[in-house]
């Protein structure tokens, strides 16, 4: 056997190289690298050598000196025509090749493949070399290297993706059968059988059990009927081929339609029982399930009218609901239409006086389902300096794979209302070739600059509508002259909080809120909470929930959204009529969603005499092309989101970005980000199988889901490349990472000394309401990313901070408490000792009480986020 066999050349070049790699003597390596592989009698055993001799890729280190050694291997082997591929003829080489691959990380696999012609090996060579992995529970390097040989054909669907589901690998798993349908409809249909309520996954855990970091909730049906429906609309798969997550997904619907009409009792009869029939369908099983659920809420003869209005059998009832149905049908009682109907009329009559009653007849409110009627609708809309209110509707989609479309578009003028059918409209401007008519109204409309348009969360609506209808995409792209009331309700919630006066007691907001509150038996949000607030009742949302596909709409869909669109107009004069009532300034135009116009669309401006939009202009009017993102830039604090419990981490680095982010607990339910999303139009940021759900009940453009398996700061940075949020050296830090506060005290050196003397002189009962770490000075931990520095360093300026947030004056603190007009106490306790004497000013969020100081954090910060970070030539650092 030569040398190189041996492996004595190998070894003593690769202890050269550790050598080099351990002094850092980076730049000496190439050049070294290259030599010794040349020397090499065979250059391809002598890196096989070298690989198992060295250590340093065991310890999952992703740059390593072994990867080093495998990038210089392939760039020289490409340029050295003498070296062939040898490894076919030498099954001992084989052997060796495929044992390295078997412990080898997978960042290794592509170029150890590729120098050793792994993918050319005999098939049941390679078969061979999975199940070996699979022996040894290494099923994720199994998968990758089955998928870079493409032998997923050849293996068991069941033996492979089971054990990477349990890890909750499922991104993985979407790649080992994405280019497979016959393997996909396999997968779903496995899953789709454990998802029966009878299937008994004990067998399963037995087999799986000794794997690492197994996550057994995954196999609990709500789990597994999630992830059936998210791989069904992933691989536009028939939900007939899953019948057991359908009938999961529609037995919790039929749950949530209950609760919301027998407890909630936010729901009308008729707009429920619609609901409900759609639901069930004509499935037997759905529909014995919902009799057997109704009789927990209603009585024995609401029960038994259903029972019989579907057919139900009646060895499927109870003993009373089946007497009670012998006795319905004797007097052929077919049905509970003419006494719910009587019922419901009565509950609209007893809520008038606790509502928001739409102030125009009936008669004023005209539904539009022809384009002709649509050119009345327009010469008396599109009329420069006209402000309406506008809203939209559409059928709720409980989760099931159905896309999101607007079927309603309401706008509400003075006198009138208009009702948009735009499905109806639509279907006819293709079929009659007159597209051009119906998108140069909703374009004009939402691109005129002299029509304030009123809307409340209208950047959702906005999206919803261009991603259902692709005719009018530009909508969200080139809107002017929107004012979103969310963003007034914001102010005026802000203002609530902060004009607090003791002498006169609670505002007029808070009290005015608490007036209408009394009457009410559920508590209000969004929307409704607003007109609550500014004009003394809130809005009936009965018929929110409402299958608005429908056609012919019930009279009371037609005037709730009616009442939907006229009430902006209502808020609107009243916050304009009486601004300082409510705190407010005269000036509306800070609230206006302000877009960023393209180079594009100032070029097709020079050409235009009129705000509005020729009608042959519409076509041809589209956004510029977008680098990173298709959404208009906006700035850290114009940009809302609402992370999952999953992503807390991403939370507290986008607080540090300057975001505005709300992040929900560990104990709540992902379904909460759903409700704060649409209350105050926020983002949803998620991960794994809740994305599907919160994306039904917000749309798509308004929830983003992330890889759970990537660090904070790499999700941080793809959020902000996804909604093109343009981050500046003055957005970081410009929030409380602790508590998401955008409004900092500043106090001086002195004022914080005289502030810890007050603590320490104070007695201990004063902060007895403070956590217990933050008042053991010792053992305080503060934040990872924060203004804090180290204690060791000194500034050498003062007040080189100043970032873009509210800065508070000093009569917010009370230095005799030392409590803020929030509530907040001062945290002193959480300052180290000598830190007093180094720091020249110190920045206190006045909504939790934390303590901050510059320091070497704010240079990490600019550093790891370099790649995103917008710097303009005008735009000077500080100097921290």
């Amino acid at each position: 056997m030569s040398a190189q066999c041996t492996g004595l050349e190998p070894l003593h070049l690769l202890h050269i190289l550790q050598e080099l790699w351990t002094k850092k003597e980076i730049h000496e390596l190439p050049e070294e690298a290259r030599r010794g592989f040349a020397s090499f009698t065979d250059p391809l055993e002598g890196l096989l050598v070298m690989l198992e001799n060295s250590h340093d890729w065991r310890k999952g280190k992703a740059h390593s000196l072994s990867h080093y050694i495998i990038k210089q291997f392939s760039n020289w082997i490409t340029e050295d025509v003498r070296v062939q591929q040898p490894f076919l003829k030498q099954p001992m080489l084989q052997a060796r090749v495929f044992s390295l691959l078997t412990e080898v990380p997978t960042n290794m696999l592509d170029q150890l493949i590729s120098l050793y012609e792994v993918d050319k090996a005999d098939p049941s060579s390679q078969l061979g070399l999975i199940n070996d992995l699979c022996v040894k529970d290494k099923y994720k390097e199994a998968v990758l290297l089955s998928i870079k040989l493409k032998l997923q054909p050849q293996l068991d669907v069941e033996e492979m993706c089971i054990p990477l589901l349990l890890q909750d690998k499922v991104n993985l798993v979407e790649a080992y059968v994405a280019d497979y349908p016959e393997l996909q409809h396999c997968l779903l249909q496995l899953l789709d059988s454990w998802c029966h309520p009878v299937m008994n996954t004990a067998n399963i855990q037995r087999r799986y059990g000794k794997l690492s970091h197994l996550r057994w909730n995954k196999l609990n049906c709500k789990a597994l009927s999630k992830l059936v429906f998210r791989l069904m609309e992933l691989y536009d798969v028939d939900p007939v081929y899953c019948p057991n997550a359908v009938n999961q997904r529609s037995l919790a619907s039929i749950k949530y339609l209950l609760y919301k009409r027998f407890l909630e009792k936010s729901m009308s009869e008729e707009n429920w029982s619609e609901h409900i029939e759609a639901v069930l369908g004509e499935n037997p099983q759905l529909q014995g399930q919902f009799v057997s659920l109704l009789a927990r809420y209603t009585d024995v003869d609401t029960v038994a009218s259903w029972a019989l209005r579907l057919n139900v059998p009646q060895e499927k009832l109870s003993y009373h609901v089946a007497e009670r149905l012998k006795e319905l049908e004797k007097v052929k009682l077919i049905g509970l239409e003419s006494s719910c109907t009587e019922e419901s009329r009565e509950e609209r009559e007893s809520r008038r006086k606790f509502y928001y009653q739409l102030p125009i007849p009936t008669e004023s409110v005209h539904f539009l389902d022809h384009l002709d009627q649509l050119r009345n609708c327009a010469a008396r809309v599109l009329q420069a300096g006209g402000v309406v209110g506008i809203d939209m509707e559409w059928r709720p989609t409980f989760g099931v794979l159905t896309n999101t479309r607007v079927s309603v578009i309401q706008i509400a003028m003075k006198d009138c209302v208009y009702l948009l059918d735009l499905p109806q409209l639509v279907k006819q401007s293709e079929s009659e070739c007159r597209q051009a008519e119906l998108t140069h109204f909703i374009q004009t409309l939402f691109t005129d600059h002299t029509i304030t348009k009123l809307g409340y969360a209208a950047a959702g609506d906005l999206r919803t509508l261009s991603t259902a209808y692709p005719m009018i995409k530009d909508v969200v792209q080139f809107t002017a002259g929107v004012l979103d009331l969310l963003n007034v309700h914001k102010e005026l919630q802000r203002l609530s909080v902060r004009r607090q006066d003791k002498r006169r007691g609670v505002d007029v907001l808070e009290s005015r809120e608490d007036d209408a509150n009394s009457g009410n038996r559920r508590r209000e949000k969004g929307l409704s909470l607003l007109v609550q607030c500014v004009l003394g009742k809130p809005l009936d949302k009965t018929e929110q929930l409402s299958n608005w596909e429908k056609r012919p709409l019930r009279l009371q869909q037609i005037i709730y959204a009616a009442a939907d669109a006229y009430c902006l107009l209502d808020v609107y004069d009243a916050l304009q009529r009486e601004p300082q009532r409510f705190g407010l300034s005269g000036s509306f135009e800070e609230f206006l969603m302000l877009k960023m116009k393209s180079g594009r669309e100032k070029k097709s401006k020079r050409n235009k005499s009129s705000p509005s939009i020729p009608a042959q202009c519409v076509q041809t009017l589209q956004p510029a092309p977008r680098k990173i993102s298709s959404f208009p830039p906006v700035s850290p604090s114009e940009f809302s989101v609402v992370c999952d419990n999953m992503l807390q981490g991403l939370g507290r680095y986008l607080r540090c970005l300057g975001v505005d982010v709300k992040i929900l607990e560990n104990e709540d339910d992902h379904r909460k980000a759903a409700e704060i999303a649409r209350e105050e139009n926020r983002i949803i940021l998620t991960c794994g199988l809740p994305y599907q759900t919160l994306r039904s009940q917000v749309g798509e453009d308004r929830c983003l889901t992330l890889n759970c398996s990537e660090k904070a700061k790499d999700q941080a940075v793809t959020v902000l490349k996804h909604f093109n949020v343009k981050v500046t050296p003055k957005d970081i830090f410009s929030r409380c990472q602790v508590c998401n506060g955008a409004e900092y005290l500043k106090l001086s050196m002195e004022e914080m000394v005289q502030a810890v003397q007050l603590n320490a002189g104070s007695d201990t009962t004063e902060c007895s309401d403070q956590p217990a770490a933050t008042r053991r000075l010792s053992s305080t931990k503060q934040p990872k990313m924060s203004l804090q520095r180290d204690t060791g360093s000194c500034l050498g300026h003062t007040g080189a901070y100043n970032p873009n947030c509210h800065w508070a004056d000093g009569s917010q603190l009370n230095m005799k408490t030392l409590r803020f007009t929030s509530g907040a106490r001062l945290q002193v306790e959480a300052i180290p000792p000598g830190i007093l004497d180094k720091v020249d000013m110190f920045y206190c969020c006045t909504s939790c009480g934390k303590v901050f100081w510059e320091g070497s954090h704010f240079s990490r910060v600019l550093s790891q986020f370099q790649e995103i970070l917008h710097i303009t030539d005008n735009m000077t650092f500080y100097h921290l």
